[in-house]
């Protein structure tokens, strides 16, 4: 894959501004909506994406295959590689969970003492090959690679520019938008290029770059998506979206990557920069459904343990909405640590209502409505003996479209279960997020236009309790404005006048040959 070389006559952040300008022109003439969002696909809840990184140890390639099976839950679409021997970079990246995508034969031709690593959940560009990540360019700087955790809510326009000058883009990634800015001659000549190319991108990214002498680090400003650093008894520095990675590999936890910390880790050691504003007790973004749902129960995110996290906010949510019953019980799996909570708060009985597969995978992540829907009922079965004629406490994580969750207590109900009053360990979803979780059309969520008391009846349940915006967050470390709470609150930390779906590049590429 070769990236063309910018035209010098392109200025990203004037030409993206007046982008902007001229299509909020246009919405205005039409009398459209300043809120563009066309999903064309399914729109059910997604992950985003997991990284993992490493410099320094002969088995690079092999430790990133476990960090990135560490962190599967974080994307099931597609999983990849790509090594350094110190001259020259090599990428392996197919569609597929990482035990189908790598074997000992694949790893082998992994060369090198330096790899990062990726697993995907699509919430910019298609699920197709090409889009597989980390992806890896040539252009006049040398070869580079590079993996991406988040979404660039500015990519679409950068991109429309960059096309405008004549570029020619390989995928339809929002991530390969960095690459051409980094190609830039006027940005290359410059001092430190990567930062100054890292002050184009708005919205949320964790990236790692892979050149053959260095391994770059990055949060962006906000800090929306987790980004640790750790080390192996070797010396080897490791970086990873979750500490669970860490921990596969028998790797020391150092800190959390800065928000607005570029990290340089190369054999002559660390170095660290900072870019973008700073402004002492600004606003952050850390995304706090990190701790509701996406992060696994071992990790620790945000200065937090999620599982603790998870516990504490069942408590809050027994403290605030209170429930008769005779059993409390989880909606497997990320609503068993709230329900612990909960049973401990309330001195109702923890039990259990559901076997669960570890085979379906994770419905939630899936792209495709009928692959989720049939994940679902093969990967969860009721236990009738341990809910008939019970008066049942059901705490879920959080309810997205509420489809998958009526499903649930449809099964609780014709297993006999008398009562069921669902508590749910987060506030209700109103809003959608363009930062990296692919939440659908807002229209599409269940609360964006209901009461509790309308959602009550949609599920078809006894009695419906959420907890509060402010009881989740006195549950983890950090002031509230440390965290992005968009998806609840409507609150959003940076400007989505502009929102753009994930198939909006696609649409642009068949209009240009239609």
């Amino acid at each position: 894959m070769r990236c063309h070389r910018c035209g010098s006559g392109y200025n990203p952040r004037r030409d993206s501004q007046q982008a902007t300008d001229r299509s909020r022109s246009a919405k205005r003439r039409s009398g459209g909506s300043s809120r563009i969002v066309d999903h064309v696909a399914d729109s059910s809840v997604r992950h985003h994406c997991g990284l993992f990184g490493i410099w320094g140890h002969p088995d690079a390639a092999a430790l990133t295959h476990l960090g990135l099976y560490a962190q599967q839950h974080r994307g099931q679409e597609s999983a990849g590689i790509a090594t350094s021997d110190g001259g020259r970079l090599t990428r392996y990246a197919r569609r597929g969970l990482v035990n189908q995508v790598f074997n000992e034969s694949v790893i082998r031709t992994l060369r090198g003492r330096a790899a990062i690593g990726h697993v995907r959940y699509s919430t910019t560009g298609s699920d197709t090959e090409e889009n597989a990540q980390p992806l890896l360019f040539s252009f006049a700087g040398g070869q580079v690679a590079i993996a991406h955790n988040g979404n660039l809510i500015n990519a679409a326009l950068l991109r429309r520019s960059y096309e405008d000058f004549g570029h020619i883009f390989q995928t339809t990634s929002d991530t390969e938008v960095i690459i051409h800015l980094l190609a830039k001659p006027a940005h290359r000549r410059r001092k430190r290029a990567l930062e100054h190319v890292l002050n184009h991108l708005q919205g949320a990214y964790s990236l790692l770059l892979l050149f053959p002498d260095r391994l770059a680090v990055v949060r962006d400003p906000l800090g929306f998506r987790p980004l640790c650093l750790g080390q192996l008894s070797n010396g080897a520095v490791v970086a990873a979206s979750e500490t669970k990675a860490l921990d596969l590999i028998e790797a020391k936890y150092l800190r959390d990557v800065e928000p607005g910390e570029i990290v340089l880790i190369g054999d002559s050691g660390i170095e660290s920069h900072r870019f973008g504003p700073e402004r002492k007790g600004e606003r952050k973004a850390a995304c706090i459904f990190e701790h509701v749902y996406f992060a696994d129960p071992a990790s620790r995110v945000f200065g937090d343990n999620v599982h603790l996290t998870r516990v504490a906010m069942g408590m809050r949510l027994a403290d605030e909405a209170p429930a008769t019953g005779d059993l409390v019980v989880p909606i497997p799996t990320c609503g068993q640590c709230a329900a612990i909570g909960f049973s401990r708060r309330s001195g109702l009985p923890y039990g259990r209502a559901f076997t669960t597969s570890h085979y379906a995978g994770r419905s939630f992540i899936l792209p495709n409505p009928a692959d989720r829907a049939s994940t679902v009922k093969i990967k969860l079965n009721v236990i009738r003996e341990a809910v008939a004629g019970r008066r049942l406490v059901v705490v879920e994580d959080s309810v997205v479209r509420g489809t998958t969750t009526r499903g649930k207590i449809h099964a609780l109900r014709a297993a006999g279960a008398k009562e069921i009053h669902l508590r749910v360990a987060s506030p209700p979803i109103r809003h959608g997020c363009y930062f990296g979780i692919d939440f659908p059309e807002p229209t599409q969520l269940i609360a964006s236009a209901r009461t509790v008391e309308e959602i009550r009846d949609f599920l078809e349940v006894d009695s419906l309790a959420y907890l509060s915006l402010e009881g989740m967050l006195g549950c983890v470390n950090m002031p509230a404005n440390q965290y992005c709470t968009a998806c609840f609150s409507g609150d959003y930390p940076v400007d989505i006048t502009e929102p753009v779906d994930k198939y909006a590049i696609e649409r642009a590429q068949l209009r240009m040959f239609s």
